[in-house]
C-alpha cells in the first residue's frame, strides 16, 4: 500500500501544483519562471515534469512538490501533506491524538470550536440576539452556513469543558488561544464569551483563528472592545493571513484583481452579492507577507477601505506596503455609506461604478495631497514635494517613476532636474545605511557568490549527465581534484562509480549494443543509499539534492546540443578546469620555493623547481 506522500505524488503533477502559485512558461522539456523565493529579473527557477522536481539557480532552493509547498507556505512536511491531499483526492487517516504533532492538535482544536460555535448560533436561545443582528445585517442562512459563523456562550468555561471532554489538556487549549490564564486565581477561562464568531482560515482553508464581535445586547457594557481576535499562536500569524482568501483566491485569479477591504462583514456581504474577488486585512495595515500571498493570484489590487480618518490611514499604509512589491495598485473611493458593506447593500450600482473608476495609486495620492493646496505659496510646493517624492521613489518601475516625476514638476513648477536630484538622494539613503551596517550582498544559502571554477565544475557534471557517453572521455582527462568544491568532487567520484557499475553490468550481459544511459531514479537511489556515500568517500553532502540541481542545469543549458557539440563543450570546460587547477598549484609551489629558499633547503628547492617546470610544461601543452 502506498504511503500518503507517494499516493499524492502519483496523482498530482508538480507543474500543476506550482502553477497554483506562480505562472510557468515552457522551456524545452521543462518549465521556467521567476523564482518566488527571491527577487530576480531573469527567470532562473526551473521545473521538470519528467522528474517531478524544481530548482532555482539564483537562490539554490530546490526539491519536490512537498519541498515547494513547505517553502512557499512556511509549513512542515505534515502540513504540506494536509495542503496537497485534498487536491489529489487523498484522504489522510486521522492521527492518534497522543501521537499527533502539536500543530495538528491545535488545528483540530480550532475545528472543534468552529463546529461547536456554529451549532450554538443556529440552536442556542442565548444566540437569539446574535441571529437577529446577522439577519438585520442582511446575511442569509446560506451565507452563515458557508462562512460557518458561530456564537460563543456568555460563560467562563463552556469551551474549556467541551475541549477537555474531547481529550485536550488545559495547556493545549491555552496554546490554541481559546483560553486565557486567570490572574486572580489558578486556572484558565474562555477567551471568547457572548460574541459572534467569525472563523479565520489560512490560504489553504485550515482554520487558524477567530475574530469575535460582541453580541448586540452586551455592546454598551463591553470593556474588551467591539472586536477581539485570537492571539498569535503556532498556527496563526496575523501578518500572513487575509480573511476570505481561501474562498476567493480562484475568483481573484479569474478576475485578475484582488479587492482588499478592512472587515470580515465587508467581505462576507460582497461575497453574498456576487463580488467574490475580495479579501479583508482585518483592520490592520497590509504586510509584505500578505502582499506576497496576493501576488500569487494577481499582480493587480484595489484598496477599498472606509473613507473615515482611520480608513484613510489604513489605505495609506496598505499602499506603501504594496508599492514595495511592485504591484499594480488602485484605490476605490466608496461613494456612499461609511464602508463597502453598506455601499454594496444600498447602492450596488454605485459600488460597481466605484470599482470600475478606481484611481491608480499615485493619482490617488496626488489628488489627496494637492486638494485645496495653494501652490502659489512656496511652502505649499515644498510640502507637496516632501509628501510625494518619497512615494515616487518607492515605485519599482523606472518608466512610472519618470512619468510621475514629470507630472509633479509641472504641477508645482519646479525643474525636473532638481526633483530628480532630491529623488536620487532619497533612493541612495537606504543603500548607504546598508553599507554602514556592512550587510552581506546575498542572503545565506543563495548561489550568488559561486566562483567561476565552481560554475565550470557544475556545468561539466551536468554535461556528463546529459551525455553519459562523454564520461569515459572525461575520466581519462580530468581527476576529481581538478574540480572546484568538495560537493562537486564527491559527486564526480559517485558518478564514476555508478558509471563503472553500468559498464560492468553491460559487459556481464554481453550488451555491447546497449546505449549507456544514466537513469535518474536509479542513480538517485544509488546516491541516497549511501553505497557511494560517507563510508567510501568520507563525504557528508546532499548528493541526491545535487543531482536534482544538475539535471535541471543540463536541461537548461544543454537541451539542444547534439553529441559533437556536447563533446566540444566538454573539451572547453575540461581544459579550463585543468588549467585553473594547474595554475593554482603553480602558485602554491612558488610560495613553497620562497619558504624553502629562506630555510636554505636546496634539495627541497630543486624538487619544487622540477615540479614547477612540469606544471608549466603541462599548461603549455594543454593550451597548444
Amino acid at each position: 500500500m502506498l504511503q500518503p506522500s507517494e499516493e499524492i505524488k502519483s496523482k498530482l503533477d508538480i507543474v500543476d501544483v506550482i502553477r497554483d502559485y506562480i505562472p510557468l512558461k515552457p522551456a524545452g522539456v521543462n518549465f521556467r519562471a521567476r523564482c518566488p523565493f527571491h527577487r530576480e529579473k531573469t527567470p532562473s527557477f526551473m521545473v521538470s515534469p519528467e522528474r517531478q522536481i524544481f530548482h532555482c539557480f539564483g537562490c539554490g532552493k530546490g526539491g519536490d512538490m512537498f519541498s515547494f509547498v513547505m517553502e512557499m507556505e512556511g509549513v512542515d512536511f505534515v502540513e504540506a501533506l494536509r495542503i496537497l491531499a485534498p487536491k489529489a483526492g487523498v484522504t489522510l487517516r486521522r492521527q492518534d491524538p497522543k501521537a499527533a504533532s502539536q500543530r495538528n492538535r491545535l488545528l483540530d482544536i480550532n475545528d472543534l470550536c468552529r463546529k461547536y460555535y456554529h451549532q450554538l448560533l443556529l440552536n442556542s436561545e442565548q444566540a437569539k440576539n446574535a441571529r437577529q443582528y446577522l439577519s438585520e445585517r442582511g446575511l442569509t442562512e446560506e451565507t452563515i452556513e458557508e462562512w460557518q459563523i458561530g456564537y460563543s456562550l456568555d460563560s467562563w468555561d463552556s469551551i474549556i469543558k467541551m475541549l477537555k471532554a474531547k481529550g485536550y489538556s488545559e495547556n493545549e487549549i491555552f496554546l490554541s488561544g481559546m483560553s486565557v490564564r486567570s490572574t486572580k486565581r489558578p486556572g484558565f477561562y474562555d477567551r471568547f464569551r457572548g460574541r459572534i464568531m467569525f472563523p479565520i482560515n489560512d490560504v489553504n482553508g485550515n482554520l487558524v483563528a477567530f475574530s469575535a464581535r460582541v453580541s448586540p445586547e452586551r455592546q454598551e457594557n463591553e470593556k474588551m472592545g467591539k472586536y477581539i481576535n485570537s492571539p498569535q499562536t503556532l498556527v496563526y500569524n496575523k501578518s500572513k493571513i487575509l480573511f476570505g482568501l481561501d474562498k476567493t483566491k480562484l475568483e481573484i485569479k479569474k478576475a485578475d484583481l484582488a479587492i482588499i477591504m478592512e472587515g470580515q462583514m465587508d467581505v462576507i456581504t460582497a461575497h453574498q452579492h456576487g463580488y467574490k474577488n475580495v479579501v479583508a486585512s482585518s483592520g490592520t495595515a497590509l504586510t509584505d507577507e500578505q502582499i506576497t500571498l496576493l501576488k500569487r493570484y494577481s499582480p493587480n489590487i484595489a484598496l477599498a477601505f472606509d473613507m473615515d480618518e482611520a480608513g484613510q490611514i489604513a489605505a495609506d499604509r496598505g499602499i506603501r506596503a504594496a508599492m514595495q512589491a511592485e504591484m499594480n495598485i488602485k484605490v476605490i473611493e466608496v461613494p456612499t455609506g461609511k464602508d463597502p458593506d453598506e455601499c454594496i447593500k444600498n447602492n450596488s450600482a454605485g459600488w460597481e461604478k466605484a470599482v470600475a473608476s478606481a484611481k491608480p495609486m499615485m493619482q490617488y495620492y496626488f489628488d489627496q495631497t494637492l486638494d485645496g493646496l495653494d501652490l502659489e505659496m512656496i511652502e505649499n510646493r515644498r510640502e507637496a514635494s516632501k509628501i510625494l517624492l518619497p512615494l515616487i521613489a518607492k515605485l519599482g518601475n523606472l518608466v512610472e517613476q519618470e512619468a510621475w516625476l514629470r507630472k509633479l514638476s509641472e504641477i508645482i513648477d519646479i525643474k525636473e532636474e532638481v526633483l530628480r536630484e532630491v529623488l536620487q538622494q532619497k533612493a541612495s539613503a537606504p543603500a548607504r545605511q546598508k553599507e554602514n551596517k556592512q550587510e552581506p550582498e546575498a542572503p545565506a544559502g543563495q548561489a550568488a557568490n559561486i566562483t567561476r571554477e565552481e560554475k565550470l565544475s557544475e556545468l561539466m557534471l551536468a554535461l556528463l549527465l546529459k551525455h553519459p557517453a562523454l564520461i569515459n572521455y572525461a575520466l581519462n582527462r580530468i581527476q576529481a581534484e581538478h574540480l572546484s568544491g568538495g560537493e562537486q568532487q564527491a559527486f564526480y567520484k559517485n558518478l564514476i562509480l555508478y558509471y563503472n557499475n553500468i559498464v560492468n553490468r553491460k559487459n556481464d550481459d554481453n550488451g555491447d549494443d546497449i546505449e549507456l544511459v544514466i537513469n535518474y531514479e536509479d542513480f538517485r537511489a544509488f546516491l541516497d543509499s549511501g553505497i557511494a556515500g560517507e563510508e567510501n568517500l568520507n563525504i557528508d553532502y546532499n548528493q541526491p539534492r545535487q543531482l536534482d540541481k544538475l539535471v535541471l542545469l543540463a536541461d537548461r543549458d544543454y537541451y539542444e546540443l547534439d553529441f559533437e557539440m556536447a563533446k566540444n563543450e566538454a573539451i572547453t570546460i575540461i581544459t579550463a578546469l585543468r588549467k585553473s587547477s594547474l595554475t593554482k598549484r603553480m602558485r602554491e609551489v612558488e610560495r613553497l620555493i620562497a619558504d624553502k629558499e629562506k630555510q636554505a633547503d636546496k634539495q627541497a628547492v630543486e624538487e619544487l623547481m622540477e615540479e614547477f617546470k612540469l606544471l608549466s610544461d603541462e599548461i603549455r601543452e594543454l593550451m597548444a
